[in-house]
């Protein structure tokens, strides 16, 4: 079946490749996140790993607290560009950045107590709040890659690790174990939370359940995320935050494409569609997890007609974006329209075999489209 069908005035305009971001579907998720906020009293921080289109700030920081950072660039982005509330975790702190990072943020999480000994006594020192990022051990997922509670994960400390007398002076605990998931995930890690940290709780101000939470996604159990807060909120008297990245985004943007080359043969299996946009340099989570990016229009193999490999013009043999059927030909020159881009496809595109980054565009309210920005040789260059 097609998964979406969607034909934007503005798709015939744009030139391609290019991120699309449209406001009234970032603003959709926005509105949600602040009634969470409004209903419960908990702090909803944007995590910029996943979206960090910093000309939306000023739009997202009027409904969030305020961000959360995975090392110093995000730090100071936030710091410059959203305000609120400036939250930073690393699995190891460097000594050359840090003191740079206490300009910047108000609250530092440690990974280990090792680092807690090493960096708290000067983040405390300059009146921040420190947090501890514990792992319940718990796991709720299948890929191995995104699951921080495997066997070898270096992330987070185990309650093995902790020393009671060592822990004066934190204010929170920080735990993150789910990858684009529901609630009952969310709940059945809480249970481990409290089984093997419940005891250090009560001496704690903060606890922060991390990111991965699909809340703004349809059918998502938001009943189930509130009792959770609440939980922590009334049995702990804890203050709660998320850090959702994916779901302050979520369908909220695009990625255009057009169709360079149609390559075909009597022993092809079937046509090879080239696309000016790559899966490997413009949406490396299609390699990486791996996972299917939604095509307007589109079906599986077999749904419609016309089925064709979609490629990217890269001289990576693997760099195909899937299988995708049509109810009519491809023609080079036509434009087609992936859905749900503006999570981590921005930020971890690349510029591999020399291939240009894609633009970047912005539809408002009204449906009128402005580029953002535009990438060129030198950005290129930059990289190298």
């Amino acid at each position: 079946m097609v998964e979406f069908s969607y034909h934007p005035d503005w798709l015939a305009e744009v030139p391609t490749p290019a991120y699309v971001v449209e406001e009234k579907r970032l603003i959709h998720n926005l509105e949600i996140l602040r009634g969470l906020q409004e209903r419960t009293g908990c702090h909803v921080l944007l995590a910029q790993k996943a979206f960090s289109m910093y000309s939306c700030y000023p739009l997202i920081s009027r409904y969030l607290k305020g961000a959360a950072a995975s090392g110093l660039f995000e730090a100071r982005l936030a710091y410059e560009e959203f305000g609120g509330e400036n939250h930073v975790f690393s699995p190891a702190f460097q000594e050359k950045e840090f003191p740079e990072l206490l300009k910047y943020c108000d609250h530092f999480v440690f990974n280990s107590m090792s680092q807690w000994k090493r960096f708290g006594p000067r983040a405390l020192a300059a009146g921040k709040e420190c947090g501890l990022r514990i792992n319940p051990e718990y796991s709720t997922q299948e890929h191995a890659i995104y699951d921080p509670c495997s066997p070898l994960s270096r992330l987070g400390a185990r309650v093995s690790e902790l020393e009671a007398d060592s822990l004066e002076g934190l204010s929170g605990f920080h735990f993150h174990t789910l990858c684009e998931q529901g609630a009952e995930p969310l709940a059945a890690t809480l249970e481990a939370v409290e089984k093997r940290f419940g005891r250090y709780l009560t001496g704690l101000k903060w606890i922060n359940f991390g990111g991965g939470h699909h809340i703004t996604r349809d059918g998502y159990n938001m009943p189930l995320l509130e009792k959770c807060i609440r939980r922590m909120q009334d049995k702990y008297g804890l203050k709660v935050y998320l850090e959702p990245g994916e779901a302050v985004a979520l369908n909220a943007g695009f990625l255009a494409a057009t169709v360079l080359e149609i390559i075909e043969g009597p022993e092809r299996d079937m046509p090879v569609a080239v696309l000016d946009a790559s899966a490997a340099c413009h949406m490396p989570d299609v390699i990486e997890m791996p996972y299917r990016p939604p095509l307007s229009d589109s079906d599986v193999e077999g749904g419609q007609p016309y089925a064709y490999m979609l490629a990217g013009a890269t001289c990576l043999a693997g760099d195909n974006i899937g299988v995708f059927s049509f109810a009519e030909p491809l023609r080079v020159g036509q434009k087609l329209l992936f859905g749900d881009m503006a999570i981590y496809t921005m930020v971890k595109n690349n510029t591999f075999n020399g291939m240009a980054l894609p633009d970047i565009a912005y539809v408002d309210k009204q449906g009128v489209w402005k580029k953002v920005r535009s990438f060129g040789y030198e950005d290129f260059k930059c990289r190298l």
